[in-house]
């Protein structure tokens, strides 16, 4: 393309004339943008040379400066038509070389698509329902907004509870009526209000876990106002801690992949579970290794489920006994996959999760023993 630049005005004095040549040339030979930039700039602008001499114009003699301000307004529009008309010129060029460059050639095979990834927790959560699954139990879920009775009452939680406290729990403003108001709903702050749903809708023998979204107000490298929770519930006639003990032992071993991965039972408390022990798997401290080294880690709690929270549902604990337990999903992710810290879950950083996701057509393998 060649530049249509206007003809030179010929009525410009000496020191114009030249300013307008040099203009001419400057532009001519910017070979890009930038270049016919600086040109714009030299001249134009704030301190560029016509505009020094537009300054200076008060300095011209009374009798010459009418004639010398008409001279620079001329040139004023020569050199901005100039500036303009070698801008498109410079825009056009850059238009053909980039189509030229990126030009697509149709009869190329299209490119892959990059495959998602299932996220840490969603295989976690597919893990856990299939181990369980073999074992006989249902898969049960419940809304996140529970009532005081449901998430508290129900499980034997006194109202002195720590759990009850603002500061631990994330409460709704209350309904309309007074009644409600006395007792706020509540973002669920355990899985345990599915149990108590479970067995007001389902006669015994029940068995089936939980696996769901609970809410509590902690936010720290291991703890979120928003994470997961498994919880198992079987009721039978003459459950004992046996089967308890045989139940989480199977589980940790197959989930984790170790066949004699260590698993200790302590006693503990909970209101909803008499009596109440915590669980422990094997493991190194200094290495973080599971199954290795002589030192322990709590996994999880569990017990067999109190006689009041069985009555509370319509359930005659003489006849019927059960055992409960819960566990975080996001805990028993971060130690089977080495993950060092809660808060990546859910950043949703794409980079974070093609290192730790899995191949959504990789189905979930259950070991042999379960």
């Amino acid at each position: 393309m060649t530049d249509d630049l206007p003809p030179a005005p010929n009525d410009l004095t000496g020191d114009l004339q030249a300013l307008k040549a040099e203009t001419d040339q400057a532009l001519a030979a910017a070979p890009d943008l930038r270049a016919w930039d600086a040109v714009r700039i030299a001249v134009l602008g704030r301190s560029g040379k016509l505009t020094m001499l537009l300054r200076d114009l008060g300095k011209t003699p009374p009798e010459q400066r009418r004639e010398r301000g008409a001279a620079l307004n001329r040139l004023k529009d020569a050199l901005t038509t100039a500036i303009d008309a070698r801008r498109a010129t410079l825009e056009d060029a850059a238009l053909d070389a980039r189509l030229a460059s990126e030009r697509i050639d149709p009869t190329l095979p299209p490119r892959p698509r990059e495959a998602g990834l299932i996220h840490p927790i969603a295989r976690t959560m597919e893990e856990i329902a299939a181990i369980f699954g073999a074992m006989g139990c249902t898969v049960s879920d419940g809304p996140d907004v529970e009532s005081d009775w449901y998430n508290f009452g129900a499980l034997n939680i006194p109202a002195h509870h720590p759990a009850r406290a603002d500061h631990d729990t994330f409460y709704l403003p209350p309904r309309g009526d007074a009644a409600a108001a006395n007792s706020p709903p509540v973002l669920r702050t355990h899985t345990s209000p599915v149990q108590i749903r479970t067995m007001l809708l389902q006669p015994p023998p029940i068995r089936t876990v939980v696996i769901g979204r609970t809410y509590r107000a902690d936010h720290d490298a291991t703890h979120s106002p928003m994470f997961h929770q498994c919880e198992g519930l079987v009721i039978d006639r003459d459950i004992t801690l046996g089967h308890l003990k045989g139940c989480l032992t199977d589980f940790l071993r197959a989930f984790f992949g170790l066949a004699d991965l260590p698993v200790r039972f302590r006693s503990s408390y909970f209101p909803f579970t008499e009596p109440s022990m915590e669980v422990d798997i094997g493991w190194d401290r200094r290495t973080g290794e599971l199954g290795k080294g002589g030192d322990w880690l709590e996994i999880l709690g569990s017990g067999m489920v109190h006689p009041r929270v069985l009555a509370n549902c319509g359930i005659d604990p003489r006849e019927w006994q059960g055992f409960a337990f819960g566990m975080g999903v996001e805990r028993i992710t971060m130690l089977k996959h080495g993950i060092p810290d809660l808060r990546p879950f859910y950043e949703s950083d794409i980079r974070w999760l093609r290192h730790y996701g899995f191949n959504p057509l990789a189905p979930t393998m259950l070991h042999e023993g379960v």
